[in-house]
């Protein structure tokens, strides 16, 4: 089969420990068809001497500062070559050793790959599920009620992908996704889990100002009126599931 180019990304910036865990869990993967960049942010931790250690696996490296996460990320994007771009961060892991192969198990390309998210401790134990499920047929208009698929269960074309909007600093990959969702015209459920998620990290760290900026890129896709109607429905879920289960 003529497997398409997956660039797998991974950002990290003084995150020696989960960066290690990271690395190591792409290595396992057995899709024959992968590029893989590692965007430190001038770690002074150990995280470099770690990239250094596993230099002969991962294609393009680059250490050096930058003005936050999500201009980390949009280094990763210049500097990948791939057919689909993977997030796949320090502290995150693919969901298994075989996933790619079975996402694109098919000749046709979608536009956009999706799955679930299976959240995980600092040992790296399942905690759960995700608190939001992907829909069975998603578009962009689901995103009015939330962040439906997280990012690093997201596999996109290159062809419907911008950069991340530097104007904001918690939420940018919620506004990436929901871009290119609305330039896809085919978006596939996997109906597995393309990925495991560390809790913690700077949403969680960032809860607040990160749902103020959230609440902002509704309001620029979806207009005042419908975003406010939708947070009648999405808040009262949101606080019960985190009261409930001490996580988001």
């Amino acid at each position: 089969m003529d497997y398409p180019k997956i660039s797998i990304i991974t950002v990290v910036f003084n995150d020696a420990r989960n960066l290690a865990s990271t690395i190591q869990s792409v290595r396992k993967l057995t899709y024959p068809n992968v590029e893989y960049i590692v965007v430190d942010g001038g770690s002074a931790d150990g995280s470099v001497e770690i990239i250094k250690e596993n230099a002969e696996f991962i294609s393009q490296w680059i250490s050096e500062p930058d003005r936050g996460l999500y201009d980390a990320m949009n280094k990763g994007l210049d500097m990948a070559t791939g057919d689909y771009l993977w997030f796949v961060n320090a502290g995150d892991e693919p969901g298994a050793s075989g996933i790619l192969e079975r996402v694109f198990n098919s000749g046709n390309r979608a536009d956009i790959y999706y799955g679930n998210t299976m959240l995980i401790d600092d040992d790296g134990r399942e905690i759960g599920l995700r608190r939001l499920s992907p829909p069975e047929k998603l578009n962009w208009r689901h995103f009015r009620h939330g962040m439906m698929v997280s990012h690093q269960s997201f596999i996109p074309s290159r062809k419907v992908i911008k950069k991340y909007d530097l104007r904001f600093k918690f939420s940018a990959d919620y506004d990436w996704c929901l871009y290119a969702l609305k330039m896809a015209s085919d978006i596939r459920n996997t109906h597995m889990v393309l990925s495991h998620f560390r809790e913690g990290g700077l949403t969680k760290q960032n809860i607040i100002p990160g749902l103020k900026e959230r609440f902002r890129i509704m309001v620029e896709n979806f207009g005042l009126i419908s975003t406010l109607a939708a947070h009648f429905v999405i808040a009262p879920k949101f606080f019960y599931f985190w009261i409930k289960n001490k996580r988001f």
